[in-house]
């Protein structure tokens, strides 16, 4: 019988044999872009900013994780986006994948909950450059390895639960499953055959990780998760190029991927069924704010009064109703979540997100600028939020992200807004024009205005001979 694995690796062979749907190469394209003004972002980012009289990496995440590959050395097989610098295959891959979540800014797919392209893409491009693929193989090994990915997460999504199995145990679906989605995108630039990408697979299974408590109480790790997975996979990749084998049952075995992650419980169909045909990468959605994803619903309702004329001077209490899993995420501990110890930290914060966008934010409604600092009026508004479940957006999750946001005023009246699914989401995507004003945003922090607009050109131009040499070399900032 043919194993799970083989079947995702026949399934990703056959995207890069006989090429995806137009729709999906084009889809593709635009998910490159954003990751690379995600990454482009981080990098400008005041914590990851160069040392003025250094010129050495700053003091965030990606930065420290800059320094200790620089310490690994190696052959220059790829290039970090930002710095520029030349490094093995799997370091390029785990700087660019940590620039990539950094922000917490990456797209999601919806109801598995994970973000596919931060560990797929800068997997695929790494490993995309050291072999000299071109750029309609990048393509289709990104779609393969989004797609398996996402099909991984929706697996462990079972409609009796409402929930991810990941998530309920505290694990990063993120980066369990990207690990073997971006194998499958290395190992298929790498010129891997369907065994070879089985086996790729197969020896990512025994390298993913990740825990979601830095989410609730504080820790930079997280920020390294999708590096570090996209790091694995394109070590898994060269390993199964040289030999190393994984098990044919590594997914669904006595001792295998579902067992070890979530009991055995897990969906065969939403897995396999429809490969090539429906496209579970067509259903990961853009995020228009920099934030953790439960928060925007929340955004959507604050920004929604705001534009009603509410005058955030006049606010007595607030109440925010959300979907019941969410909690643990953005509203607990309480404590930290109505005092942030971080900017980064804000981003998971129901209170804080809501305050900054009560009090108006920049972008699409709040914008990169909106977390550099703590900022005082938002911490006071912040601890007169208070979070509940919310029937209704319990009933929607985790197909949609759904808040209500009540707000008493000092006069007695109480002003209500609610959304059933937030902004970007599957109810309401963000249009080509929106996901470009983030684009240029975003890589604008890094890159001058023509330079912008040169990596947009050299991403359209992506299915030439050079075009994944072009577009790395486009994504240095220049010093």
């Amino acid at each position: 019988m043919t194993t799970h694995v083989q079947r995702l690796a026949a399934f990703a062979a056959g995207c890069r044999d006989a090429g995806v749907p137009a729709e999906v190469h084009d889809d593709v394209i635009g998910r490159i872009l954003d990751v690379l003004g995600n990454c482009l972002a981080a990098y400008a980012e005041p914590d990851a900013a160069p040392d003025a009289e250094s010129g050495g990496p700053g003091q965030g995440a990606a930065p420290a994780v800059l320094r200790a590959v620089r310490r690994w050395g190696g052959s220059p097989e790829a290039t970090a986006i930002g710095s520029g610098d030349r490094l093995p295959a799997p370091s390029a891959a785990l700087v660019n994948g940590t620039l990539a979540h950094a922000l917490d800014f990456d797209d999601t797919h919806l109801p598995s909950v994970l973000h596919p392209s931060a560990p797929v893409v800068p997997a695929a491009l790494a490993a995309a450059e050291a072999a000299g693929a071109s750029g309609s193989t990048l393509i289709a090994a990104v779609a393969a390895g989004i797609e398996v990915c996402n099909r991984l997460g929706m697996a462990s999504y079972l409609p009796e639960a409402r929930n991810s199995l990941f998530f309920d145990k505290g694990q990063h679906a993120t980066s369990i499953c990207g690990t073997i989605g971006a194998a499958v995108a290395a190992g298929l630039v790498s010129g891997l055959d369907a065994g070879g990408l089985a086996h790729a697979a197969g020896i990512a299974a025994s390298m993913g990780s990740g825990l979601l408590e830095a989410n609730r109480t504080g820790g930079s790790v997280k920020r390294a998760h999708c590096g570090w997975a996209a790091h694995a996979g394109v070590s898994a990749a060269v390993l199964a190029a040289e030999g190393l084998t994984g098990p044919p049952t590594v997914l669904e075995g006595r001792f295998g991927f579902f067992q070890a992650w979530i009991d055995g419980r897990f969906d065969a169909g939403a897995l396999l069924s429809g490969l090539g045909e429906r496209w579970e990468l067509l259903r990961t959605v853009y995020k228009p704010y920099p934030s953790n994803h439960f928060t925007h619903p929340g955004v959507d309702c604050a920004l929604a009064l705001r534009a009603r004329g509410l005058d955030p001077a006049g606010i007595e209490e607030v109440e925010l109703g959300v979907a019941a899993p969410v909690l643990r995420t953005i509203a607990e501990p309480y404590e930290e979540k109505i005092r942030p110890r971080t900017p980064y930290h804000a981003k998971f914060s129901g209170p804080y997100t809501v305050a900054a966008a009560l009090l108006g934010g920049g972008g699409l409604g709040l914008a990169l600028d909106d977390f550099v600092e703590l900022d005082p009026a938002r911490l006071a508004l912040a601890a007169r939020v208070r979070c509940v479940a919310d029937e209704r957006a319990s009933e929607l999750f985790p197909r949609s992200f759904a808040a209500v946001l009540r707000v008493r005023l000092a006069d007695g009246s109480v002003l209500e807004h609610r959304v059933d699914s937030s902004r970007g989401g599957p109810e309401h995507p963000l249009s080509r024009a929106e996901q470009a004003l983030k684009f240029r945003a975003n890589a604008g922090r890094a890159l001058a205005p023509d330079q912008v607009e040169a990596l947009i050109e050299a991403a359209g131009r992506l299915p030439d001979r050079d075009g994944v040499a072009s577009l790395a070399r486009l994504t240095v900032v220049p010093r």
